[in-house]
Order: C-alpha cells, then structure tokens, then sequence
C-alpha cells in the first residue's frame, strides 16, 4: 500500500497519507467502543492519527539515531500511564487496552518513517482485530482448558525448542542421524496431534464413526482396543463397533502414506495406490457395516472420548524404539536378508508399527525399495490381524466376531501388493 502510494505523491506525503490512514483505523475503533461504554477513556479518532503522526515525525527527524522516537516513547507512555491511574481510580476493574493501542500506534508512525510499510500495515491490521475480536477471544479462553494449553506447549517444545539443537550429522553404519530421528518424532506427533485436535472439536457431536476416523489416524490399535472395550458395554450394537475398528485400520493407510510422503518419496511411489485402494475399501467397508441394522438395537452410540497424544516422555520413548528398530532392521537384513526382514516385519505387527515403517523409510542404505515395500506391507497386514484378535479378546462375542472377521480380510487384503 505504502509503495503504491509513493509512485502517486511525493515520498513524505504518502508515509504521511499512509500514517494517518493507519492510526485513523485504530482511532475509529477505540472510538466506538468509548461511545458504546458511554464513559471517560483516552483517546478516539483524532487523538490516534496524532499519536502517529508524533512517532512518525520523530523518527523522520531523527534520522538513523533512534534517541528522539525513544524519548517520544516514553514521554507518550507517561501520559497514557496517568490515563491509567485516572481509570483505576474511577473503576474496580479498569483494562488497559486503550492504553496499549495509543502506545502501538506511536510505533506505527515510527515504522513508517523507517520504511516498514508492510509492517506498519500488517500490525495495525492485526490491532484492530484483537481489539474488535473481544468477546470472541473471550469466550474462546473459556473453551479452552489449561490441559490444552499444556499440550500445545509440549508441542512446541517437541518441534521448535527441541528439533532446531538436535546434531544434523550422519553417524555409523547403518546411517544414526539424531535430527532425522527427532523430526521422526515430530511428524508422527503432529499427526497424532491434529487428530487429536479434531476430536476434540467434534466430540459428541460425531459419535462412533468420526471418533473412528479420526482415532485411526491417530492409532488404529489404541481405537480398536478402546472400541472393543466399549462395544462390551453396549452389547446391542456389534455391527457399529466392529464397521468402525474396520474403518480406523482403513484411516490407518492414509496415516502411513502421510508418513512415507514425509520421509520416502520412492516407498511413496511404490505404495500410494495400493494403500489408497486399501484405506477405500477399509473406509468404505467399514462405513456400510455400521449401518447393518441389529437385533435388539436399543443403546444410543456415545463418542469415543479422546486421549491426549502428547507427553515428552513418551516422544522419547518413541525415539528410543525408533533407534532400536533401525539397529534391528540393520542387523536382520544383514545376518537374515530377505526372509529375516519378513518375518520382522510379521512380529512388529502386535505393536505401534511406525517406528518399524520409518526405520525402512529413513534408511533408503540399507535395503531396496522393493525390499522395503514389501516388508511395510507385510507389517500393515500383520498389524490388521493382530488388531483383529484384540477386537475378538476385548470385546463381547458379537462384535468382537465381526471385528476379527473383517480385519483378517483387510489384512489379507492387505497382502496382495506382494504379488502384484
């Protein structure tokens, strides 16, 4: 805006033009709320545009020194200071977000005056929001807990504080990069992160089936063995609990082409539409069985209550079984070949498999693509089956039946790309 301005008027005409548009912006929003609280505040439509044009002259003045904007600084920050003290004097609650903005403002015309003009623009614009988005923010700290804060918080020390010191170096044979381990970590979290997020957005609101799409993008496992356990409890609806462990292990494909996409475009390539296919017939499958009509259909389905993903001793603990998997994969490809990644990839099956994924992701060394699709596959369908038996351990004797037959058939299913 600023440099569009420049092009038509002088130089200092447009800074000045583009100051007092600016401050005019917040001025005139102050001034209807001073209206609206029909009482004494500091400051409105001219008050503002002055406050800007006072920073803006001050640091043109100045030059390259930024003594006088300093010293402007402060003498405007003891004036709105008294303003505060004639406020707390007449309130038992006085805020002192006018106050902020006249200060903001005095920064807008210096920003200006030093060229910033997308700055200058970009804060005000972002002001007057805060300032005309109260009650929604307001209300938005009621809705939020302060675990979800904690969560947010663990969040981004996994990925802001923690990933930027980790060493980017390639260490021993089998290719131990501690930063690529970590951005393991940090991937996976977020997935699970956003998931989790989601749920708790749509909790009670979805039921069954969007608390399974969304726990499955999470950890299939973890909602198959929640879903079980629950299925237990509401005995009359079985084709809903074991359509919707169905429909997390199909959620589960997109989870892991998400992953591959992240870390391993060849594996990508190799499985995008196998997995694809899967995670449509999982989906789809699993979406039809739930609405089979039950004998005896009384219980109304209550949403899966969501767990928070995020612990840091936990993206250790990830950390750690990821590192022991390279090793292993290492040492079974070399001792065992072929045949000994197979069968690794069959026991990893009755655990988490994306630590084991993402060791064969991350380490394109030490094994081909086609080697390394093939045990990603076998793992899958491994997993599937095994969750099948959870479903059949876990739950009552109808659903946990129905659980088991589908998930075999996902898992055999999920065999094929071996032979294709």
């Amino acid at each position: 805006m600023g440099h569009t301005l420049i092009q038509l008027i002088p130089k200092p005409g447009a800074e000045i033009a583009l100051v007092l548009f600016l401050s005019f912006l917040i001025g005139l929003e102050r001034e209807g709320k001073k209206v609206t609280a029909n009482e004494c505040r500091f400051g409105g439509v001219r008050t503002f545009p002055l406050l800007g044009l006072l920073g803006y002259t001050l640091s043109l003045a100045s030059e390259e020194s930024f003594l006088l904007p300093v010293a402007g600084l402060l003498i405007v920050g003891a004036f709105l200071w008294q303003s505060y003290r004639f406020k707390l004097d007449r309130e038992t609650l006085a805020g002192m977000t006018t106050e902020l903005s006249g200060l903001l403002t005095y920064t807008i015309g210096v920003l200006v005056a030093r060229e910033h003009f997308w700055a200058a623009t970009a804060v005000t614009v972002i002001g007057v929001g805060l300032l005309e988005l109260k009650a929604a923010l307001e209300s938005f700290t009621r809705r939020v807990s302060g675990d979800e804060i904690l969560t947010f918080a663990k969040f981004l020390l996994l990925s802001a504080v923690i990933l930027p010191i980790v060493p980017n170096q390639t260490y021993g044979s089998f290719g131990f990069n501690p930063f690529r381990v970590w951005l393991v970590v940090v991937a996976v979290s977020a997935i699970s992160y956003a998931s989790y997020l989601l749920q708790v957005c749509t909790r009670g609101r979805g039921g069954i089936l969007v608390s399974a799409l969304l726990g499955g993008a999470y950890s299939s496992t973890v909602t198959t063995v929640v879903l079980a356990r629950q299925a237990r409890e509401q005995t009359s609806r079985p084709h809903l609990y074991s359509g919707a462990m169905l429909v997390a292990s199909g959620v589960m494909y997109l989870r892991l082409l998400a992953l591959l996409g992240i870390f391993n475009h060849q594996l990508l390539h190799r499985l995008g539409l196998p997995f694809l296919l899967l995670a449509a017939a999982g989906v789809a499958g699993g979406y039809v069985w739930t609405h089979k009509p039950d004998k005896g259909e009384t219980e109304t389905e209550q949403a899966l209550l969501p767990k928070n993903p995020l612990d840091v001793g936990t993206a250790f603990l990830f950390a750690a079984v990821f590192v022991t998997m390279l090793l292993i994969t290492h040492f079974a490809l070399l001792y065992m070949g072929r045949a000994g990644l197979y069968a690794l990839a069959g026991v990893m099956g009755v655990t988490d498999v994306d630590p084991f994924i993402l060791s064969l992701a991350e380490s394109p060394t030490l094994t081909s693509p086609a080697l390394a699709a093939g045990a990603i596959v076998i793992a899958a369908a491994s997993n599937n089956f095994i969750k099948g038996i959870y479903a059949y351990s876990f739950g009552n004797r109808n659903a946990g039946r129905q659980g088991l037959v589908l998930l075999t058939a996902l898992a055999l299913l999920g065999l094929l790309p071996l032979f294709l």
